[in-house]
C-alpha cells in the first residue's frame, strides 16, 4: 500500500489548523501568546440518484468535521452506512457549496449514483445528522444490522501478538499530524499484523475519521481488509465496530474502552476487540483466537 495515504501534505495540514490569541497560566503567571487550534465545520453529504427517469439530489448527513478528505469522508459514509455497495455504484462525486469559515473551505460533497444502482430509500428517510463528539446512525438494535447483511470475517486471521499490540498506540501518536500541533482530534489507523502503519486519518469525529479512512480504501478499490487492524484513539462505539465491520476488517482495537452494544456485535460476527490498548496493556473483549498465546483463551474477555 502506498505510503501517500497517510503522509500530510502541508497544505492540507494548513486547511485544518487556526491560530487564536490564548491567556495561557503557568502557575499564578498569565501571559498571552497564539495557539494552534483543530477546525471544525460542518460537511452536508449529498446523494445524486436516477428514481423513475427522474434525476435527484437529496442531502442525507450534516457532519462536524475537520476539514481534509471530504470525498473519503463522503464516500466512506455512503459506504459503511450500506448506502453503496462498492466504488462501482458512483458515477462522480463533486466538492461544492460556497466557501466559508476561517479557511474558505468547500463544505458540501454531492455523490452522484449510476444510473441503475438501486439502495434502500428507507435509509435517506432518517435525514441523518452527526455530531463531532457522537454519531447517530439510527440503529437500534443488533438484529437490524445482521439484517442488512453484514459481511463474515475470515477465522484466524490475522494473528497477532501481544508484542504488536503494545506497539500500537505509540505507532498512531506519531502519525497524528494535527494532533501533534493543536492535541484536538481522533484518529483512525489500518495497521498490518506486524505493527505496520498503512493508513492514518484524523478528525474531530472519531466515526469521521474511520469513515475517511474506510472511503480511502473504497475510491481505491482494496476492500475487503481482511488483513487489517483498525486502531481508534478514543473508545470503541456500536457504530464504530459496526463501521469495522462493513469494510470486513476482522479487528478493532481502542486506546479507550468498548460499549456493551461494541462488545455484543464483535461476538456475534466474530470480530476481536482489544479495548485500554495502552501503558503496555490490553483487554480482550472478543475473538481472542486471534491473539497468540493467551493462556486458557476462549472468545471470553481476557486481560494482557
Amino acid at each position: 500500500m502506498s505510503r501517500s495515504m497517510h503522509i500530510e501534505p502541508g497544505a492540507l495540514l494548513g486547511q485544518r489548523i487556526v491560530e487564536a490569541p490564548v491567556w495561557r497560566v503557568n502557575g499564578s503567571v498569565p501571559y498571552e501568546e497564539a495557539d494552534l487550534i483543530a477546525v471544525e465545520e460542518p460537511l452536508e453529504i449529498r446523494l445524486g440518484y436516477v428514481d423513475a427517469g427522474t434525476r435527484l439530489v437529496r442531502p442525507i448527513s450534516v457532519t462536524m468535521r475537520t476539514p481534509g478528505h471530504d470525498v473519503e469522508l463522503a464516500v466512506g459514509f455512503l459506504f459503511t452506512e450500506g448506502i453503496i455497495k462498492d466504488f462501482g455504484d458512483v458515477d462522480r462525486i463533486r466538492h461544492t457549496g460556497p466557501t466559508g469559515g476561517k479557511k474558505n473551505n468547500r463544505n458540501v460533497v454531492t455523490v452522484t449514483l449510476k444510473p441503475g444502482v438501486t439502495f434502500d430509500a428507507g435509509r435517506l428517510e432518517r435525514h441523518f445528522y452527526t455530531a463531532s463528539s457522537c454519531g447517530v446512525c439510527g440503529k437500534t438494535s443488533l438484529d437490524a444490522l445482521e439484517m442488512a447483511a453484514c459481511p463474515s470475517l475470515p477465522d484466524n486471521q490475522p494473528m497477532l501478538t501481544a508484542e504488536v499490540i503494545h506497539r500500537l498506540p505509540e505507532a498512531l501518536l506519531e502519525a497524528q499530524a494535527v494532533f501533534e500541533h493543536t492535541g484536538g482530534l481522533h484518529a483512525a489507523a489500518l495497521v498490518d499484523a506486524g505493527g505496520r502503519l498503512l493508513a492514518t486519518r484524523e478528525d474531530v469525529g472519531r466515526h469521521n475519521a474511520v469513515d475517511k479512512l474506510i472511503g480511502a480504501h473504497v475510491l481505491e478499490r482494496r476492500l475487503p481488509l481482511h488483513a487489517g487492524i483498525l486502531l481508534v484513539s478514543g473508545r470503541a462505539s456500536f457504530e464504530l465496530t459496526q463501521k469495522a465491520l462493513m469494510a470486513e476488517i476482522p479487528v478493532l482495537a481502542a486506546v479507550g474502552a468498548p460499549s456493551s452494544l461494541a462488545v455484543e456485535l464483535a461476538e456475534r460476527f466474530g470480530m476481536t476487540l482489544l479495548g485500554f490498548v495502552r501503558n503496555s496493556r490490553f483487554n480482550v473483549y472478543s475473538g481472542s483466537n486471534r491473539v497468540r498465546d493467551l493462556k486458557g483463551s476462549t472468545n471470553g474477555q481476557q486481560q494482557v
